[in-house]
C-alpha cells in the first residue's frame, strides 16, 4: 500500500508541474500559485481557477467555478467519514486531504478487505499525504519554470493524474454492474460537456453513479410469508 501511495503521489505531483506552469502563464504570481496548491489542494478546481483568471475573468467568477468543481470532494467526505472514525484535531486535516486519489485508495481497501477500517485509514492518509507533498513541490517547480517550460501538455503532463486515477479504478471493473455504472457515468459526462460550465460534467457523472448504485443496492421488498 505504501508503494501504491508513493506511486500515485509521484504521478499526481508530475501533474502539479503542469499546474504551476499554466498558473504563472495565466497571470498569477508564484506566491499565489503556491498558495492555491497549499490551501485549495484540488487539481481540477485549481486548473479551473487559473483558467478563468487567464481568460480575463474576475476573482468571483474564478472562485465560483473552482467551488463548483470541488463539490465532489464533499461527497467523498460523506463516503469516507464513517471509516476514518473520530479524528479530533485531525478531522480538518482529513477534510483537506479528501481528494480523488485518497478516496480511491481508501475505498479500494474497503472493497478488498471488508470491515478493515484500519486499512482504509492507512490508504487514505498515506495517499493523501504523498499527493499533498509531491503536488506542492511540483507546483513550486512548475511555477519557477513558468513560460520556459512551454505548454506542459506537450509532455503529456495533463494526463498524468487522470491516468493514475484510471489505474486505481480499472481493477474494480471486473463485474458487469461496475462496468455498466462506469460506462453510464462516462457517457453522461461526455454528453453534457459541450453545453454546461466546467465542473458540471464531473457532478453529473457522480450523480449518475450514485443513482445507479443506489437503485442496485436498494433491498428488494420482502415477500409476505404465508401460513398454512
Amino acid at each position: 500500500m505504501w508503494r501504491q501511495a508513493l506511486s500515485i503521489g509521484v504521478a499526481t505531483g508530475t501533474y502539479g508541474v503542469s499546474f504551476g506552469a499554466l498558473s504563472v502563464a495565466a497571470g498569477l504570481t508564484l506566491a499565489q500559485t503556491c498558495v492555491l496548491s497549499l490551501l485549495m489542494f484540488s487539481g481540477g478546481s485549481q486548473f479551473a481557477f487559473a483558467g478563468v483568471v487567464g481568460a480575463g475573468g474576475g476573482g468571483a467568477a474564478a472562485t465560483a467555478t473552482a467551488a463548483l468543481l470541488g463539490v465532489r470532494n464533499g461527497f467523498y467526505g460523506l463516503q469516507m467519514s464513517p471509516h476514518l472514525g473520530r479524528q479530533g484535531w485531525r478531522r480538518p486535516v482529513a477534510a483537506h486531504l479528501t481528494i480523488d486519489e485518497s478516496t480511491a485508495v481508501g475505498t479500494v481497501q474497503l472493497a478488498q478487505h471488508p470491515g478493515r477500517d484500519d486499512l482504509v485509514r492507512l490508504g487514505f492518509w498515506a495517499t493523501g499525504g504523498a499527493v499533498f507533498a509531491f503536488w506542492n513541490l511540483a507546483t513550486l517547480g512548475g511555477g519557477m519554470l513558468g513560460n520556459a517550460l512551454g505548454d506542459p501538455r506537450r509532455f503529456g503532463l495533463d494526463a498524468a493524474a487522470a491516468a493514475a486515477y484510471l489505474a486505481l479504478l480499472w481493477p474494480r471493473l471486473r463485474a458487469a454492474r461496475p462496468m455498466t455504472v462506469a460506462a453510464a457515468a462516462a457517457l453522461v459526462a461526455l454528453g453534457v460537456t459541450p453545453v454546461v460550465p466546467a465542473g458540471v460534467p464531473v457532478l453529473a457523472a457522480a450523480v449518475t453513479a450514485v443513482v445507479l448504485g443506489w437503485r442496485d443496492d436498494a433491498p428488494a421488498t420482502a415477500e409476505p410469508v404465508g401460513t398454512d
